[in-house]
């Protein structure tokens, strides 16, 4: 694969000073990159190669070069068979709105029916798609998909700093009452009965949710969810266990199931690599959410 380049001028944020060294860990470039970038001298300001420990100013123009393998160039995905529902897109990456039923990612090589595939096919030849995040399959909303391996590592760390955040629309039956908002903090492990689900359970791993009521009347109720963590089925199994299930929900509600989950990322925010902006995309929510919650008021 070819490297990957970048030339930013760089723009501080307020008052601050940086050295080159704290700028690269500001933006998220791992230490071996670091590493490399310094001894292979494939970082410049203003054309020329200095030290780590040189003060950078406002409007110095950078320029990285990633002359080396990325870390994660070996997946490969067969084409896929759909047409992608694009809500953003850059030089950088792919923002999709993935339907319910669709899986993020094949679970085997042999496997084209993901959206990874679809992606695979819309950027060839030229391009190819690199996972950063995912969402279940009977969830449908905003995926963030990386053009280039190289972003992978940064997205990764806004996953784990809470930098790339995703809001959540569900609509839930109310089997107990609900509160305006809240927060539900219940650690989330295995389901020793079932394979497929997850449990609250107080060995898991810890989980907290934000919920806020959007529309609410006697039987059901429209709410904005925020994810503090990335559990197996969070919003799913948190929203069950206060006696609110996602209607449709396969495996934590028990009415039978009438169409697609009730449950969807709709707002993605992220920041965007070796800057210190924010871009945040928002899809309107699936009409068989916002026609469900109508009719029943």
């Amino acid at each position: 694969m070819s490297n990957y380049q970048r030339t930013i001028t760089y723009e501080p944020d307020s008052n601050e000073k940086l050295t080159l060294r704290e700028l690269l860990k500001k933006w998220l470039i791992p230490k071996k990159w670091q590493h490399f970038l310094r001894v292979e001298k494939q970082v410049t300001i203003n054309g020329q190669y200095h030290p780590f420990n040189t003060v950078v100013n406002a409007k110095d123009v950078i320029h990285l070069n990633f002359d080396f393998p990325p870390r994660n160039d070996n997946q490969t995905y067969l084409p896929g068979k759909n047409g992608l529902n694009i809500a953003y897109e850059d030089n950088d990456v792919l923002i999709v709105n993935k339907p319910a039923n669709i899986k993020s990612h094949p679970n085997l090589p042999t496997e084209s029916d993901s959206l990874m595939n679809d992606a695979e096919s819309y950027l060839a030849p030229a391009g190819h798609p690199y996972m950063v995040h995912r969402i279940d399959m009977l969830t449908s909303g905003l995926v963030l998909i990386s053009k280039t391996p190289y972003l992978v590592p940064i997205f990764n760390r806004q996953l784990t700093t809470k930098t790339l955040k995703r809001e959540y629309l569900a609509v839930v039956k109310l089997l107990k009452p609900i509160n305006q908002s809240g927060s539900i903090n219940l650690p989330i492990g295995d389901d020793p009965s079932d394979v497929r689900k997850q449990r609250i359970s107080s060995d898991g791993l810890a989980a907290l949710t934000d919920y806020k009521i959007l529309r609410k009347n006697n039987d059901f109720a429209l709410i904005n969810l925020n994810l503090h963590t990335g559990r197996t089925h969070q919003i799913r199994v948190h929203l069950a266990s206060q006696g609110w299930p996602i209607v449709n929900d396969v495996l934590y509600n028990c009415e039978k199931p009438n169409g697609n989950m009730m449950l969807c990322a709709y707002k993605l925010t992220y920041q965007i690599p070796f800057s210190n902006k924010f871009r945040t995309t928002e899809i309107e929510p699936p009409t068989f959410m916002t026609d469900f919650i109508q009719k029943k008021d």
